[in-house]
């Protein structure tokens, strides 16, 4: 031993012996004996390292804190150890624990750790704890599935990523203070099933960045539900998960929505391509139908020359038996032309045409490539377009907010401002030798990411504090620079390095040199030197020979860049030949180099090209390419999408609107002239329309039908050639530019190898039959659409088809034809004249025969998942399950008998499967996805009563009547399919579905969906929906909140849309893919509220049978316009009551046709019609709703002298079937602007109620039997209040204000008149009424002259005719003692003033005179019933008398509530429904409205409906 070991042991032996004394141990005995001690501490300073823990076998606990202790080590002697304590020394890394099999706790915080190793064989450590150390990676945990508590707080921790997977045990997680910046890591902690507490932003430490973004706490608690605390927090309450699961779900909804929009944007855009190619494709089509046309017309007649012989066409027929019907002769037939057959040397001359106009067919062949190309390169960019716009909204969502990127528009300051940035960077002169003049700035979006802000802001303040600095705070702004990104796309994906760059920020310098790059963030501030490797990356792929590419002049003409907010701090030049590295510019931010035109590096292009630099703004000499050491100085501010602008001869020829174009395709055609009259001249053939055995052999120049192995029909006007059936040995048919459009006559021809069908009208090869010998047929130029049937009718009918031609069809599926066919093909050695090469037809034949659902699909596509996936993904949760979670099947596993019980979730997209078979034991399946296939039924789900998100996009399916067993289904997606309807099966097996998807389809009606209550997102766009009726159908689903009705033909149609769709859905959020704003709910209030139109009616009557439908009431229903148009669908309705509504005129009822009884009562009538007054800055809705304010309701109308009576003689009539008409309490003033005299039929007019003052327009009711007016402000009868009304029966004016009785004699036929509760004091008022002869019933009742006693008997004596006075019956004896009592004038003059009772009279033979007041019981009479000018009876429903008595009385002790009147109204409104006839007798109701009993035996003057039967109410 060594003096120096001997040294270190007599160190070792000290240091033991305090270890000894400090934990009450005797050093002597655990010498000689080893100690039984299980618990150590070491609190004492000076213990440089472990030693002397030999001494202790049995030590399960060890704690040592405050040491200078380097490693760990001397722990192999402690195999029971189960908690270990190494604090605040100074631990570089983790080591000597290897042996410890048995430990559990493990604390190592406070040291220098840098790394999480060695730890593999503590399988059952239970806490670790390794906060405050240095440690950059989570690594080394994956054995340690025990692991219940982690504490990694206060390391320098950037990402979690999946290193705690496999720790499936942990319950408490400890992360704070480190600088986790993403949600995304944050997410994927939901892995952890069984965690309960986790802290990010812990008191104690620092928060991570990520804690001081919005949304922090919703994020966490929706993706880890089962957390009991978050950062000290108590979580567990089920309102905060609730709360948080809501907000989150919302936000999907609306990102879901706005998905849809943006690939809908890219329908449109691809849409508008396909117009404007149409457009372009125009002229080259009908140039090669006419070129090609030439060329088989020459053909033909080139196969005739060495016949030498040639019947003229003409001849025909003058052929016996010829039939000249069947020959439409050409109208060129005058034309010069040459006869080729007359001349042997023409055949030369016909070959050199032909070879002509194959060059010139060539041309324009070249000229649709050209303009498909064209058409591929811009549906490209609009696609990448399209993806990023999903992609940004995507990361919007899954960063909740905190990244948000906004589209940029010309009114945004920041917007020119980054255009003026981008345009003062760009020279033309760098781009010299690919004609490049200027740019076109297509797009700008502005990023904003708050944690790439957070982080650069904190990195620049904390540059800026250091103590070795050199750059103040108050010229750092000198050192920020807008750069712009220099990407490199042969290391990576120029769109994925974009969208990586926008969500994390740029790399580091670390990782740049793992991608063989240099170690900086490449950046310049000007555009060429940071286009120059993508233009590179461009030139070369064309130069390989991509032919879509090449076409384009400049294959990089649309290119995008990200502008970045660059902090280069201290920089400085590059130095010659040394590495851009950090550890080249140890105390520098960041390098650069300056570049011009003459040093910049030239393409491969351009090294042939050199040119001198060119100095003036065009070319700074400050342009610089910089490299950036440190990625928290970069912040991405902005992407801009720009394109390059050429010379205009460099342009693509196919470009529209293009001055060069035009003149190009001008000579083309001159040139196609020229060749089309090169010699020689065809003469013109007649079109043949039909066919016979003759034109048969004629065309074919043989004997015999059996003889014809070769016919040539080209060029005719056939559509059908039945005849051809008799060819049997017809072997080569040409039936191209005819007007076929099916085969079906060309089938079970045996012996047919070659047919030409090709410019043609073909839609379906469907009729080809029995051509067993054909190999070659060419169809091009038709309109074929079905790819697939046409392929299996080819497959069945021509198994020896060796080369086909389809080009230039509509195929529905363009990009998949070529594998279709050769998948069902599989004899085809050419196709679209392009050989078949084996690797394309394997794959084709494979995909062909497609796949079905076996037992291997499904352990391959399956998963086990109990839990719905936490994600903010928009994808099915099939599709999510399947993509972040591994299959449980592993290989060679062996199943159990039960494992398809135990499958949850199935993702079979795109498998080629077309019967969902295999399905039956899938009883626990709740989660299943079926998009892109080929199945035509939903079959096979019937067992699977568990599912609850069915998604079957892109399929076959008709029908979806099979899925109503499936009652907990709540999500189905099945767009573009072939649906033609909902089943109504759906509203009422599914109660649970929250979410449909029917896009793209051919649903032509929302019926069946009416009960779905539980839906709140309804997508339906691009279906066939046309009629309003369809919104009725929506509208009872109170929480639909989302739904897309775009592409629909009734957003067309229907005016105001989507106003109309918000005002009768107010519950919805967002509409079309728009969000419905505030003010859109209130301009659909106010153009849509109260409006009563057809949809209304439906609505309210649950039918739409409107020409069955003979009366309607629609009370208290806020009524403000009537539009039930057309009106011809009302022609059978007969009453209408509409009371207690707000309408202001008679609006649309004008147009009923048939209309004989109608209710107006409470509402604010006005006229018949909305009055038209010139406000010229008002709406005629405005003008309309602004009368109900100052048309003076409540008030006195104006004087005569200024009411605006006008002539209504010359007015128009209205409504020439109307006989009843209520308008009570509506609080008119003015009579003369209700038009009333336009309504020339009217028999009954109700106005009782209103703030009436003066009688008139009524000169044109010629017809009027009963007109009421009580309780108005009527004073004075005018001269010509009742000009007009000679056949009146019945006048009320009851509860008025009139003094006199004047003007009363045009009433020559007046019957009733009632007079209560006026102002008549006099009564000589009363002598007035013997100018109406034919008065039978008068009250004036609550009159004053109604108190002097003698007024019923001068009233008795001067009325002959009068039968009832104040309701109560005049008999003989009353009238009689009239007449005496007014022969004794001295009895009555004896005492003046004096009354006497009728009851002192007293003549001996008579009875005495009935009381005044004495009510008539069940008094009949006869007669009258049959004459309408005759007698007036009582209704046999209710005595009148009786009833006008008990009104009275019952009018003074109430005044009538509001409810009790509504009640009446339509009481007497079901009395007027019930009768049947002619106006003949009438009952006064307690509210004072009439009630007209007329004879049912008088059918033509019929006023009421239903022929007197009481309709149901």
């Amino acid at each position: 031993m060594t003096h120096s070991e001997k040294q270190k042991h007599r160190g070792d032996e000290e240091l033991v012996k305090e270890l000894c004394l400090v934990n009450g141990v005797s050093y002597e005995r655990i010498a000689h004996e080893r100690s039984s001690l299980s618990s150590l501490e070491i609190f004492f300073s000076g213990f440089p390292r472990m030693v002397g823990l030999s001494f202790f076998p049995r030590l399960c606990q060890l704690t040592i804190v405050g040491q200078d202790i380097k490693h760990i080590e001397g722990l192999e002697c402690c195999p029971l150890l189960r908690e270990l304590w190494v604090v605040q020394c100074h631990l570089t890394g983790i080591s000597g624990v290897q042996n410890c099999l048995q430990l559990e706790k493990l604390y190592l915080y406070d040291n220098e750790i840098c790394e999480i190793a060695n730890l593999e064989k503590q399988i059952n450590l239970e806490v670790l704890w390794l906060n405050n150390n240095c440690i950059t990676q989570i690594q080394g945990l994956n054995t340690l599935q025990n692991l219940k508590e982690l504490n990694l707080a206060d390391n320098i921790i950037e990402k979690i990523g999946q290193s705690l997977d496999p720790n499936v045990s942990l319950q408490n997680l400890n992360l704070s203070g480190n600088k986790i910046i993403s949600f995304k890591e944050l997410t994927l902690l939901a892995c952890l099933p069984d965690l309960k507490e986790l802290a990010l932003n812990d008191p104690t430490s620092p928060p991570n960045p990520v804690c001081l973004l919005c949304n922090y706490a919703t994020h966490v608690l929706y993706h880890m539900p089962g957390l009991q605390r978050l950062d000290m927090y108590d979580v567990s309450s089920t309102q905060v998960k609730e709360a948080a699961e809501s907000t989150v779900m919302k936000k999907m909804m609306y990102y879901n929505m706005r998905v849809r929009t943006a690939n809908r944007t890219l329908a449109e855009t691809r849409l508008s391509l396909i117009e404007r190619k149409k457009t372009l494709l125009w002229l080259p089509e009908e140039s090669i139908r006419t070129l090609t046309n030439a060329i088989k017309n020459l053909e033909r007649e080139l196969s005739k020359v060495p016949t030498g012989f040639k019947v003229s066409a003409c001849m025909l027929g003058d052929e016996p038996g010829g039939s000249t019907h069947q020959v439409e002769s050409s109208a060129e037939r005058s034309n010069p032309a040459t006869d080729i057959t007359c001349d042997p040397a023409m055949e030369s001359r016909i070959l050199k045409k032909i070879e002509a106009l194959r060059e010139r067919l060539m041309v324009w062949t070249r000229r649709l490539h050209e303009i498909e190309a064209w058409y591929e390169q811009d549906l490209a960019q609009a696609t990448i377009m399209m993806e990023h716009t999903v992609q940004f909204l995507l990361m919007e969502l899954e960063s909740v907010g905190n990244i948000r990127l906004e589209e940029g528009c010309s009114t945004d300051p920041w917007f020119t401002s980054c255009c003026d940035l981008v345009l003062s960077r760009f020279s033309h002169l760098d781009y010299k030798f690919h004609s490049i003049t200027g740019i076109k700035i297509s797009r700008a979006v502005r990023i904003h990411n708050n944690a790439l802000r957070l982080r650069f802001e904190d990195k620049l303040h904390s540059l800026l504090a250091s103590d070795d600095s050199v750059i103040s705070l108050k010229n750092y702004r000198r050192r920020l620079e807008y750069l712009f990104y220099v990407d490199d796309p042969d290391k990576n994906t120029e769109n994925e390095d974009i969208l990586s760059i926008v969500e994390d920020g740029f790399k580091t310098a670390e990782q740049y040199k793992v991608l063989g790059r240099e170690g900086a963030i490449p950046l310049s501030n000007s555009l060429s030197v940071t286009e120059q490797p993508r233009i590179e990356h461009a030139l070369r792929q064309a130069s390989k020979g991509d032919s879509k590419c090449s076409m384009d002049p400049i294959p990089f003409r649309h290119s995008q860049t990200v502008i970045s907010k660059v902090f280069v701090g201290h920089s400085t030049p590059i130095r010659k030949g040394e590495p851009v590295d950090r550890s080249s510019y140890p105390r520098t931010c960041s390098i650069y180099r300056n570049v011009d035109t003459k040093h910049r590096t030239p393409t491969s292009e351009e090294k042939h090209c050199s040119y001198k630099a060119h100095t003036g703004p065009e070319c700074s000499s400050r342009r610089r390419q910089w490299f950036v050491f440190d990625h928290e100085l970069v912040l991405p501010e902005y992407i801009i999408y720009f394109e390059y602008i050429t010379r205009a001869q460099d342009k693509p020829t196919v470009l529209p609107h293009s001055t060069d174009t035009n003149d190009m395709m001008s000579n083309d055609i001159i040139l196609d002239k020229e060749v089309l009259n090169m010699e020689p001249v065809l003469k013109p053939q007649p079109k043949l329309l039909s066919l016979d055995d003759k034109i048969l052999l004629y065309m074919a120049r043989a004997n015999v039908l059996s003889q014809i192995t070769m016919l040539n029909l080209h060029g005719n006007r056939l559509s059908k050639i039945k005849e051809i059936s008799h060819l049997t040995a017809l072997r080569h048919l040409t039936i191209s530019f005819n007007e076929f459009t099916h085969l079906d006559d060309i089938s079970h021809m045996p012996k047919l190898e070659f047919l030409d069908a090709s410019f043609n009208h073909l839609v379906t090869l469907e009729g080809l039959k029995g051509l067993g010998q054909l190999k070659q047929l060419d169809v091009r130029w038709n309109k074929l659409i079905k790819t697939r049937e046409d392929a299996a009718v080819l497959r069945k009918n021509t198994p020896s088809l060796l080369r086909l031609d389809t080009r230039y069809n509509p195929w529905d599926k363009p990009e998949a034809v070529r594998m279709i066919i050769l998948g069902c093909l599989t004899t085809l050695t050419h196709l679209d004249d392009v050989m078949v090469a084996e690797e394309e037809a394997a794959p084709a034949v494979q995909m062909a025969a497609g796949s079905k659902i076996n037992q291997a699909l499904l352990l391959a596509h399956s998963r086990t998942n109990s839990d719905h996936p936490r994600s903010l993904r928009l994808l099915s949760a099939a599709q999510l399950l399947c993509l972040l979670n591994p299959t449980p099947w592993g290989l060679g596993r062996e199943l159990e008998p039960d494992w398809t019980a135990k499958i949850t979730a199935l993702n079979l997209d795109s498998q080629r499967i077309s019967k969902l078979i295999n399905l039956n034991k899938l009883v626990n399946l709740r989660w299943a996805s079926f998009n892109d296939n080929d199945i035509s039924k939903v079959e096979g789900l019937n067992r699977c009563l568990k599912l609850e998100e069915l998604s079957l996009n892109n399929n076959r399916i008709s029908t979806l009547s099979v899925l109503s067993k499936l009652h907990c289904l709540n999500k189905l997606s099945v767009d573009g399919n072939q649906l033609s309807s909902l089943d109504t099966s759906l509203s009422d097996q599914l109660p649970n579905l929250s979410f449909l998807s029917v896009e793209n389809n051919c649903i032509n009606s929302l019926h069946g969906i009416q009960r779905l209550y539980s839906l709140h997102e309804l997508y339906i766009a691009n279906n066939e929906i046309s009629t309003s009726r369809d919104i009725y159908y929506v509208k009872g689903l109170s929480n639909l909140i989302i739904l897309d009705l775009y592409g629909n033909p009734l957003l067309e149609k229907l005016e105001n849309y989507r106003i109309y769709v918000v005002f009768h859905l107010p519950s919805l959020k967002a509409l079309d893919g728009t969000a419905v704003e505030a003010t859109e709910s209130e301009s659909a209030k106010d153009m849509f509220g109260g409006r009563l139109n057809s949809d209304m009616v439906a609505e309210k009557l649950g039918h739409s049978n409107y020409t069955d439908l003979t009366y309607l009431t629609l009370q208290s229903c806020s009524i403000r316009m009537v539009d039930l148009s057309p009106a011809d669908l009302f022609s059978s309705l007969r009453s209408v009551n509409l009371d207690h509504n707000n309408l202001t005129s008679f609006s649309g009822l004008v147009y009923l046709p048939n209309i004989k009884a109608l209710c107006l009562n409470y509402n604010h009538i006005e006229s018949i019609l909305p009055r038209q007054k010139t406000q010229a800055h008002l709406t005629n809705r405005q003008i309309l709703h602004s009368k109900v304010h100052s048309s003076g309701y409540g008030q006195q109308g104006p004087s005569k002298g200024i009411r605006e009576t006008g002539s209504t003689g010359s007015l128009e009539p209205l409504m020439g079937s109307l006989e009843v008409l209520h308008l009570s309490h509506n609080g008119i003033s003015n009579m003369a602007n209700l038009q009333l005299s336009r309504l020339t039929n009217l028999k009954a007019l109700f106005l009782q109620g209103n703030e009436i003052s003066q009688v008139e327009g009524l000169e044109g009711l010629h017809q009027l039997r009963e007109l009421v007016l009580d309780r108005n402000r009527i004073k004075v009868l005018a001269e010509n209040s009742f000009v007009g009304q000679n056949v009146l029966l019945e006048l009320h004016l009851a509860e008025n204000r009139i003094r006199e009785l004047n003007h009363l004699d045009p009433l020559t036929e007046l019957r009733k008149l009632f007079l209560g509760f006026n102002k008549l004091q006099d009564i000589t008022e009363l002598d007035k009424l013997e100018v109406l002869p034919s008065l039978t019933e008068l009250s004036v009742l609550g009159n004053p002259v109604s108190r002097n006693s003698l007024h019923r008997p001068a009233v008795v004596l001067r009325l002959s005719r009068l039968q009832v006075l104040d309701g109560t019956m005049v008999t003989l004896e009353e009238r009689t003692r009239a007449e005496l009592l007014n022969a004794a004038p001295s009895t009555c003059t004896q005492c003046p003033g004096a009354s006497l009772s009728a009851t002192e009279i007293n003549i001996h033979g008579l009875l005495p005179i009935m009381p005044r007041y004495t009510p008539l019981r069940a008094i009949s009479i006869a007669g009258g019933l049959h004459n309408l000018h005759g007698h007036d009876i009582l209704s046999s429903n209710m005595d009148e008398a009786q009833a006008h008595y008990t009104y009275m009385r019952e009018y003074k002790k109430d005044k009538y509530s509001d409810a009790a009147r509504s009640g009446q109204s339509d009481a007497s409104f079901r009395h007027i429904r019930k009768t049947g006839s002619n106006l003949q007798t009438t009952s006064l109701l307690c509210d004072g409205n009439r009630v007209i009993t007329t004879n049912p035996n008088q059918e033509q003057n019929s006023r009421f409906p239903n022929g007197g039967k009481p309709p149901p109410m």
